[in-house]
């Protein structure tokens, strides 16, 4: 409850400061480019350097990759069919293919499944969304927001990205048993802990309500594959395909369920992805998924 409450406050307080232009138009900039290079990096060595997998994780990791995947090419082929620009599509893929898993999924999972459920959700958010937007979704934003994409720029824009380069190191340090030396964690705590406020208050100054009306059927679109079709995704691939069930099942499907994940909006916001969509997917999908989230809950119990 406090992180769902911390969220709704942030996302406010960015909207009412963009409001009352108390800060410079490109304040939320600034915060995007801390977060990208400092904060992000800071998490990312924190907690996949010492990473550890085993078969119980490997469904709840797998779902985010699915869930990116399908969103990837239900938006390509919808939004060029509704007429689209690449931004926009890019803009979608990004927001309605990853769901905060970590921010407002932790509290949520461990209500409903206790301890065993909050490490399920850590390693769904470690090795599956965070390490999406990091790496693949970097991918995606690059191709969508170039005017001419190309493979040899998409690639360079992944290998350049901070927290990417983060992930590789922690890998390498994964790889050799690393362990992080008491002050080492503190740093790394102190540096990453900004992360999701400072994440929240950079959508929230780019809340625009006005541009609703302008971005409705691009919403309408992403809102609704977000909320209701990725997690029917997830359902039908996990108890239909693989015959799947059990706890750890209903977990990745309301982990589907969950609203679009802030970093998504930052990358986005990056790379020039309709960053006002982007915003709004965030500010609108995160809250409108909670009573979905409880309606899951309910039938899933």
């Amino acid at each position: 409850m406090p992180n769902l409450l911390l969220l709704l406050i942030c996302l406010g307080l960015g909207a009412g400061l963009r409001w009352r232009r108390v800060l410079p138009a490109e304040a939320a900039a600034v915060l995007n480019q801390l977060l990208i290079n400092v904060f992000m990096p800071a998490l990312t060595f924190l907690h996949l350097a010492e990473a550890r997998l085993d078969q119980r994780f490997l469904l709840p990791v797998l779902a985010p990759w699915l869930l990116f995947g399908g969103g990837w090419v239900f938006f390509t082929v919808v939004g060029r069919r509704l007429g689209f620009t690449r931004t926009t599509i890019g803009a979608l893929i990004l927001t309605g293919g990853i769901s905060s898993t970590s921010f407002v999924g932790f509290p949520i999972f461990e209500l409903l499944y206790g301890k065993s459920g909050l490490e399920l959700g850590i390693m769904m958010s470690q090795a599956g969304s965070f390490l999406i937007g990091g790496t693949l979704a970097v991918a995606v934003a690059s191709w969508y927001g170039a005017s001419a994409p190309s493979w040899r720029g998409m690639a360079g824009n992944v290998l350049r990205f901070p927290p990417f380069l983060a992930f590789g190191l922690a890998l390498a340090a994964n790889a050799v048993g690393y362990r992080h030396p008491a002050l080492v964690r503190d740093v790394l705590e102190k540096l990453s802990a900004p992360f999701a406020v400072v994440a929240l208050l950079a959508v929230g100054l780019q809340l625009n309500l006005g541009a609703l009306r302008a971005e409705r059927r691009a919403l309408g679109l992403g809102l609704g594959f977000k909320l209701l079709l990725a997690p029917l995704l997830i359902y039908g691939l996990y108890h239909g395909l693989a015959r799947q069930q059990g706890r750890v099942v209903d977990l990745c499907v309301l982990g589907a369920a969950i609203g679009p994940m802030n970093t998504a909006a930052v990358v986005a916001a990056r790379y020039g992805l309709n960053p006002p969509l982007a915003a709004q997917m965030v500010g609108l999908g995160i809250p409108l998924s909670l009573p979905v989230l409880a309606l899951l809950g309910w039938w899933l119990s």
